[in-house]
């Protein structure tokens, strides 16, 4: 095996990452901002109001975009496998 080869399917492997988890830290980010903002305007500095909401917003957001999430990982993995021949010899 080439080290091209190895090369690029680090890279997809690596583009794969950041596209399974970027939606995920996005929600998380947008909805942690928000209540950020909210708590600086209330002065409510309590640990529990800020966690629960992300996690509410990162579990609907794998609800909905999991199916993606995993059709995007068999993909690459079906694909890896079928490669693992020519790869080798």
């Amino acid at each position: 095996m080439r080290p091209e080869m190895v090369l690029e399917i680090g890279r997809e492997a690596l583009w794969l990452a950041v596209m399974l988890s970027g939606p995920i830290l996005g929600v998380a980010l947008a909805v942690g901002l928000v209540i950020g903002v909210i708590q600086a305007a209330t002065q409510i500095q309590e640990m529990t109001l800020s966690f629960i909401p992300k996690l509410g917003a990162v579990a609907a957001v794998i609800f909905l975009v999991g199916p993606w999430m995993l059709r995007l990982i068999v993909t690459f993995t079906q694909r890896l496998f079928l490669e693992i021949p020519g790869l080798v010899g």
